[in-house]
């Protein structure tokens, strides 16, 4: 899990590559636990959370907020 200082470091590129590697990982994730393989469901959580900071401060950076 990237933390918003983090993230607020990265580019605006960065930041869309990170987002698609997240997805992926979410995706597979979610095939984890559909199979029953995960273990813990927290992972989705910080996955999603992550990827809506990410959002979040490319926003911010559209509207000129930082």
């Amino acid at each position: 899990m990237m933390k918003i200082a983090e993230i607020r470091e990265l580019s605006s590129d960065e930041i869309k590559v990170k987002i698609n590697e997240l997805k992926q990982e979410l995706l597979t994730l979610r095939f984890q636990k559909a199979s029953g393989q995960l273990d813990n469901g927290k992972k989705i959580t910080e996955a999603r959370k992550t990827i809506a900071r990410m959002y979040t401060i490319l926003r911010e950076r559209e509207m000129g907020l930082n």
